[in-house]
Formats: C-alpha cells, structure tokens, sequence
C-alpha cells in the first residue's frame, strides 16, 4: 500500500559533510553596523583598528618616587647618600611646571609625566626625603623606572584584524586609545518557532496529555551563545496556515523545531519546499535524522527534530554553524575539547554520523546513552560527546577519543 505524499519516506539521506558544504556556501558575513564601545564585548570586528595615538603618548613615572637625572645618582647606596635638592613635584594628569637640574629632584607619582630634565625616578624607598631635600641611596640607570612614548601602543599600529570577537580586555585597549564607537558584524536575527498541538509553554507543568516545551527554552540560549538577536520566540499549532504565516515572517535564521520529519502533521517540509527552496531533508546521523534545511526568500531555515536531544544536536552541527557564520564567528563548536581513552566500546554504523554523549569518571569515558533522542536529561548528566565519524563502527574500549564538553 503506497503512502499519501505527505507520507513519503525519505529516499535518501544527504551526509553531514554536504549539509556543512551547503552551509558554508551561502552563510556569508552580514553587514557591519557601528557600535559603542560599552556593551561591545562578544561582537566581531567588521575591519582592522588602527591606533589613531600612541600609548602613552609622553614619558611618563612607573613607580613613586622622583624624577632625577640618572648622572646624578652614580655611586649612591645605603652607606654613600648622595644629596639632591627637592624642587616641586608633578602629579598624573598634570603638565610639569617645574624642570631638573644637576642635583635637584622633583616628587613624582605614577603615571605622572617625567619633568624636563629628568631621564629617570628613584622610587620612594630608594631615597630619604627632609624639608627641602633629598638623599639618594641608590644609583638609577636612564630610563628606569620610566615608559617611554609609545611603549605599549605605537600610533598607526593595528590592533585587531578584521574577524576579531572582542574580549573585555580588547575593550580597555580600545577605550585607551580614545576609540569610542566599533564597526563589527550585525547579528544574526532569529526566528524560533516550536509546533505542535500538545505543547505547553515554559514555566507551566505538564498537565493530562499535553507536555511542556523544552526546546524553546534551550534553543534561545543556544542562540545567544552563538551571537543570535532572537526576535521572536513563540508556540504554533500543527495547522499548515499557522505554520506558514509564522515561517515567512522576516528574519535572518528561522528555527522550526517539531514537524520537519515526513508524518501528515509535518507541514514545515513541504511549505518550504513548495514556496521556497528545500535544499537537503533528511541527514545521515544519529540522531536528528529528520533535519532539513534551505532557503525562503534568501532567509535560512532550518527544520529541527522534535525530539529535544535531536533538536539539540541539528542546531549544533547545522542552525549553530550558519548563525556563527553570519555573525563573522567560526563555523567549529563553541566547546573546548578534551582528549581521553574509552572506557567502555562506542559502538556505531557505517554510512552514518553518530553523536554520542559522554560522562568523563576516574575509569575514563563513558557512554552515556546514543539512542533516545527524546532523553534530554541524558545531555544533563553527560559531560559531553564524541562524534563517531560516517566511515567508523565506533572505537573499541581502550581508544582514545576526542570529547566536546558542554561546560562552555
């Protein structure tokens, strides 16, 4: 008996290197936009910085003490104090109104600026001060304790290439430098849809038949964490008008989570096929088999399994992917990964990507389950995965493997 068409299965499942080829070839950068630098941290620089000045731009005191002339402090020690007579002092941010002589001195701070005449400080404890006076006990070099013009940022000198996600401590070399508004990439606007009929919202309990989304909740923080600006995040029933209405609403990335396999409830598949391009349906992995993927009116978007452990997995090999993209972040993971030796076989198939999750424990890694797509709370109590590539039937006990945490 042959299936309705809604029905079909799939006849083919496209390989996770092709959906990432197809990915990549049209995830291209978006368009810069200027912000300021306050609440730039996490952005991504849409072209090199140039420092317009140098830091610091004057000579200036790295240490307490006095601004002297080195000549002048040649043979000193605790036991040869050398007379200096005190002149003035010079405090940070203030011009010198005051210049060194032979054998005079002149109180400084830190960060001051070096008066004229001078060309090194004493600090504080290397002298003994009285009324009008000094003494010095030790002998300073020219230049000691001193930072010379441009010592830490030269003018002109380029101070992050083009592609740079910016880290709070770029921030603060930035603000010194005078720099206040940064071009960096626009993020990514994204549309989360979650279908189905028997979904509640987050924060409600489960109630008779009906269960409480997850996917939502967890897709929206995987969209922050990959520079995603989610502008719409809501439930829609199985209803294909619904479906259809919510999915042509503008935006850079739609997610459709629930609906994306071939039952007669799952709409999202065929509407973009029909009024878009459905460039691959179906993937040769476990899990997250049912997941599409293509185009409407050039947005993106991507069709992720129900089930929440799939939904998890499609958004990271393939939503997450193009959304870093588009952002002008990498296409890898954002996990850091470890090394470590099995401690129990992971076994797969040939033909198929399997994404496995892992607990690292004293014995080694352990699986912690590969089927189940439904058992989020199997992504809870592992520590992270190994991906069992297409052309393996998994690595035997005593392998070396190479695990993504999750503690990102």
């Amino acid at each position: 008996m042959s299936l309705p068409s809604a029905m079909q299965p799939f006849l083919s499942r496209r390989t996770v290197a092709e959906a990432w080829s197809w990915i990549d070839s049209h995830a291209s950068w978006l368009p810069a936009e200027w912000v300021p630098i306050d609440g730039s941290a996490g952005r991504v620089l849409a072209g090199e910085v140039i420092s317009p000045v140098a830091v610091p731009g004057f000579v200036r005191a790295m240490m307490d003490g006095y601004a002297v002339r080195a000549a002048d402090t040649e043979g000193a020690s605790a036991y040869n104090r050398l007379p200096l007579r005190l002149v003035g002092e010079v405090r940070p941010g203030q011009a010198p109104t005051v210049s060194v002589g032979p054998q005079e001195a002149v109180r400084i701070a830190t960060g001051a600026p070096l008066p004229p005449g001078a060309d090194a400080v004493l600090p504080v404890e290397w002298a003994a001060e009285f009324a009008e006076y000094l003494e010095a006990m030790a002998t300073v070099t020219p230049g000691r304790h001193t930072s010379p013009v441009g010592e830490d940022i030269s003018a002109g000198q380029i101070l992050f290439q083009r592609g740079r996600r910016l880290r709070p401590q770029d921030l603060g070399v930035l603000a010194s430098v005078g720099i206040g508004q940064l071009s960096v990439v626009r993020r990514p606007t994204v549309r989360i849809l979650v279908t189905g009929d028997e979904l509640l919202p987050a924060g409600s309990r489960p109630e008779g038949y009906r269960i409480v989304d997850a996917n939502g909740v967890m897709l929206a923080a995987l969209v922050e964490r990959d520079g995603g600006l989610i502008i719409d995040r809501r439930l829609i029933p199985d209803d294909p008008a619904v479906v259809w209405e919510a999915m042509r609403q503008p935006a850079d990335v739609v997610l459709i989570s629930g609906g994306s396999s071939v039952g007669h409830l799952d709409y999202a598949p065929r509407l973009l096929r029909e009024h878009g391009e459905l460039a691959i349906h179906g993937v040769a992995m476990r899990p997250s088999s049912p997941a599409g993927m293509g185009r409407l009116d050039g947005r993106f978007v991507f069709l992720l399994p129900g089930n929440p452990v799939s939904c998890l997995c499609a958004y990271d090999f393939f939503a997450g992917r193009a959304i870093r993209l588009l952002g002008g972040r990498s296409a890898a993971w954002p996990y850091r990964s470890i090394r470590g030796v099995l401690a129990r076989k992971l076994s797969s198939v040939i033909g198929r990507v399997d994404y496995a999750r892992v607990r690292i424990t004293p014995q080694g890694i352990e699986p912690v389950a590969i089927s189940g797509a439904s058992l989020l709370s199997s992504t809870t109590v592992a520590d992270g995965f190994v991906v069992i590539e297409a052309d393996s039937e998994g690595y035997p006990e005593g392998s070396e493997v190479e695990v993504f945490l999750y503690d990102i």
